[in-house]
């Protein structure tokens, strides 16, 4: 018989989750919150490797928007001086405008990431955008009119160079983010837009969508580029309307999720073979130019499977040649269905995709209260996933990111009216999850400062300098008394802390990695979430999540027996007898036990 309390090493997220997790306790589990510590034990620390021979699954993603984190240089806030295309949308008191962060400014902080165990930083669009569509900026960037530059509200290509230099030379790896999809909206319909004053999408259909079946009966737009218009892409090949499909705006459903205009931007007709190639060029060229050390794909679902087919391995090998023997693409298909997303890492010979999934999995167990039989039916069908090349463990894992929203604001919208406490305890259990269940974790900035905001799209994508957006500045943050109001790089925030020992905890052990993850334990009901990860060798590691607010226990059958404790970031007791653990865990935790034979 075993006891696992053993006091081994005492970690920082101690001080950054122990208020957290003992606030969720109710009163009989009074005699526990004592002893609600994170301890680590570090036996399997490996050298990180370095980038460009490094393996995705040794990495620790950070997705930022460059605008909104850090401005570097106030001369390049409105754009362009000599483009009127490009310049112009600059509004700190909107949330739908440009705030002035730029390259310069990512590349101040990035001692900040490297200090919090980042690894790989994806940044949103960086290339030079239509700067204002309507009443609303280009600031994220994915609006693009030139995929030779970058946007200037951003800095210069120069400054860009810079940032990765700057990266690359603290073993941090840049992962650009990249659009097939659509242009900038510039292409205008006579049958619906006419010939007058611009107008762009709102959100509502402008343009009813024509299906294949009109078009090839004869029943299509005339397309056409409005005066002055006519050479605003680059290349110039993208300026002829004979590249798009021009048949009107999507209303993201059957046929025309592909073929119909994404909120009225320009449809690229990737079916034609010369786009294929043009294509393939434009970003072989960013490759060459630029050595990224990956790409992260927008809008996959919405392209025929059949260019990812040939645009992704091309792009792979490219990258090869160029001295990129590790270069990694991941692609975003909104969908939680693992027969959706997987059809394009395997089919679409996409290298891997973000884990919708996951992310809607996390939000049903943690915030919703959901058994974590959620999770073990998702991780059930995770043989999808593998192929020649590719596996379940080279998926994407997030919990919150600039379009499903921060997890801290699908918090405060709970029903079930979560303190500050509770909220801070859920939200990191979250991210736990994220790098300790099979997959690579991508924090969405701001969650270590303990951004909420006030929904997806614009809402949940706040300043991290001292912001004027009244919507943004009345948030309640998490764990800080500071607003968006104030500059928030804080490396004491509790957030911060746990988030940077997950990382050291992630990297220590490979076994979190690369293990091969099977479901031990799992409930109709918010308790404890048991999982093995076993490497080849035959080292296993058993993780489980107590995802209840009050104590726990669960009777675990395992193929090993228990020898230590790794970690936990709240009490974890129990007795280990003929490979069967009796377990005991505190509300909202976590506990890593290492297994032998």
């Amino acid at each position: 018989m075993m006891k696992l309390n053993k006091p081994l090493v005492l970690s920082s997220m101690a001080l950054s989750v122990t208020l957290a997790l003992s606030a969720c306790n109710d009163s009989n589990n009074s005699n526990e919150s004592d002893n609600n510590t994170s301890i680590v034990e570090q036996e399997n620390t490996s050298t990180l490797a370095h980038y460009l021979n490094r393996d995705i699954q040794d990495d620790v993603f950070y997705f930022v928007m460059p605008d909104r984190f850090h401005n570097g240089d106030t001369a390049n806030d409105l754009g362009s001086e000599n483009i009127a295309i490009s310049r112009g949308g600059f509004d700190k008191t909107s949330k739908s405008y440009y705030h002035g962060g730029d390259i310069k400014g990512l590349t101040d902080k990035i001692p900040y990431l490297k200090e919090m165990g980042i690894t790989a930083i994806w940044l949103t669009p960086i290339l030079r955008n239509q700067a204002v569509q309507g009443d609303v900026s280009g600031y994220h960037g994915y609006w693009v009119l030139d995929f030779t530059e970058i946007d200037p509200h951003l800095g210069t290509n120069a400054d860009l160079k810079r940032f990765i230099d700057t990266a690359h030379d603290e073993n941090i790896k840049v992962f650009f983010d990249i659009i097939t999809n659509h242009t900038a909206d510039v292409i205008r319909y006579k049958e619906c837009h006419g010939e007058g004053e611009t107008a762009f999408s709102d959100g509502e259909q402008q343009c009813e969508y024509k299906s294949l079946a009109q078009v090839a009966a004869g029943d299509k737009y005339t397309p056409f580029v409005p005066d002055g218009m006519e050479n605003l892409k680059v290349p110039s090949w993208l300026n002829d309307t004979k590249y798009y499909h021009n048949q009107g705006d999507s209303t993201f459903q059957g046929e025309n999720s592909i073929y119909g205009d994404f909120f009225g931007l320009d449809d690229i007709n990737t079916d034609d073979p010369e786009v294929v190639a043009g294509l393939t060029e434009v970003f072989k060229d960013i490759i060459t130019e630029f050595k990224p050390d990956g790409f992260r794909i927008d809008t996959v679902k919405h392209v025929n499977i059949e260019f990812w087919q040939a645009f992704s391995p091309a792009l792979v090998e490219h990258a090869k040649s160029q001295g990129l023997p590790k270069f990694f693409m991941f692609g975003e298909v909104f969908d939680g269905n693992p027969d959706v997303l997987s059809r394009f890492t395997t089919e679409g010979k996409v290298p891997s995709v973000l884990d919708f999934g996951f992310a809607f999995a996390v939000r049903n167990v943690l915030v919703d209260q959901k058994g974590t039989s959620e999770l073990a039916n998702l991780f059930a069908q995770d043989v999808k996933y593998r192929d020649h090349d590719s596996d379940e463990n080279q998926l994407l894992n997030f919990v919150g990111n600039h379009d499903f929203g921060r997890f801290a604001w699908y918090l405060q919208q709970s029903e079930h009216n979560y303190v500050e406490a509770e909220k801070l305890a859920r939200l990191t259990l979250a991210h736990q999850m994220m790098y300790f269940l099979r997959g690579i974790p991508v924090t969405y900035y701001g969650t270590e400062q303990g951004f909420v905001g006030d929904g997806g799209n614009h809402d949940s994508r706040q300043d991290m300098m001292p912001s004027q957006v009244a919507s943004y500045n009345d948030d309640d943050l998490l764990g800080t008394d500071k607003t968006t109001e104030d500059d928030n790089f804080d490396q004491l925030h509790p957030l911060y802390l746990a988030l940077k020992e997950m990382a050291e905890i992630y990297q220590a052990h490979p076994v979190l990695r690369y293990g091969q993850q099977q479901v031990v334990h799992s409930n109709d009901k918010a308790e404890i979430f048991a999982v093995t990860r076993t490497l080849p060798s035959g080292e296993q590691y058993l993780v489980a999540f107590n995802t209840a607010n009050h104590t726990s226990n669960a009777n675990i059958l395992l193929s090993q027996n228990v020898e230590k404790l790794i970690y936990q970031s709240g009490a974890a007791e129990g007795n280990s007898q003929s490979n069967q653990l009796n377990l005991n865990m505190a509300p909202l935790s976590v506990a890593i036990f290492q297994l032998s034979n």
